[in-house]
């Protein structure tokens, strides 16, 4: 994007947040994108050095986030700190990578990821092979020029992503409500629970939106007949929040189904590099009873 619109782009060798808050308000940076856990270590650093520090928005203009779903405790929080909409967006590598966005000209206060971009196609697929109705939950399919042409010496492999009319089947769920997109979470970390689907996301807003807690990952763990809900949860360093303060706190906000059956503390929890919460590690870290 920055080579498109010929501006300047700034590369670090690696995320400090002090450094970045630096940045924005010396009114180095009128663009920036970044993770929801990127935004998560800003306000972290916010609380670290108290109200009165608080960066300025200097020249910046446009806020954007992607990579993981979005809460909209923190959403909330961004836009009260710098004065600008937090814009939604959707990709992923196999499509070049944006999908859907939400636009500067058309904020939102909720989780949509926007509208589809300019070419791209996209339909919602339930379990049954059948072509979701408006507000129906299933597998997300995209097509259009933005769609890889295949995965490299992997004929195999591309076939079962992409199918003979060009629809690239994501793995992620989703909906369409009034022509924008909500993604409610990855086929494959769907919860099933007592016969009930439980979407990580859902469980994870409402974990975020306790003031204490900095991020948190739900994840499913394998039980016979069942699974269970397992949250890990990083706190803020200084807090004195318990588990069972966060029990307390959650479980109104949740039908019981929802519920997790065990909430850990983690002193910090295992990202990617772009601050990606690797679930697949935490999953195979649990204790198997």
């Amino acid at each position: 994007m920055s080579l498109m619109m010929g501006a300047t782009a700034r590369l670090a060798r690696r995320f400090e947040p002090a450094r970045l808050a630096e940045a924005i308000s010396n009114g180095e940076a009128s663009i920036f994108g970044g993770v929801p856990a990127t935004y998560q270590r800003l306000l972290e650093y916010e609380d670290a050095v108290g109200g009165g520090n608080r960066p300025g928005r200097g020249i910046l203009k446009h806020l954007m986030v992607a990579g993981a779903p979005l809460d909209l405790t923190l959403k909330a929080r961004i836009e009260e700190m710098y004065g600008i909409p937090l814009l939604n967006c959707y990709g992923i590598t196999e499509c070049s990578p944006t999908i859907s966005s939400v636009y500067p000209r058309e904020p939102r206060s909720d989780q949509t990821v926007g509208s589809f971009v300019a070419g791209v196609e996209g339909r919602i697929v339930k379990l049954d092979g059948s072509i979701a109705t408006t507000g129906e939950v299933g597998e997300l399919h995209v097509r259009g020029p933005n769609v890889m042409l295949g995965y490299y010496r992997a004929p195999d492999l591309t076939a079962s992503a992409v199918d003979s009319e060009g629809w690239f089947k994501t793995g992620d769920l989703g909906r369409i409500e009034n022509a924008c997109l909500y993604i409610v979470g990855r086929a494959k970390e769907m919860i099933i629970r007592s016969g009930f689907n439980v979407y990580p996301a859902e469980v994870e807003a409402v974990l975020n939106s306790h003031p204490a807690v900095v991020q948190s990952a739900v994840v499913g763990k394998p039980v016979p007949g069942n699974e269970e809900i397992i949250a890990l949860v990083q706190l803020q360093a200084s807090s004195k929040t318990s588990v069972d303060d966060l029990v307390s706190y959650i479980n109104p906000l949740l039908t019981p189904y929802k519920r997790p059956s065990q909430i850990i503390r983690l002193e910090t929890l295992p990202a990617t590099s772009t601050g990606k919460i690797l679930k697949s590690k935490l999953a195979a870290s649990l204790p198997q009873s």
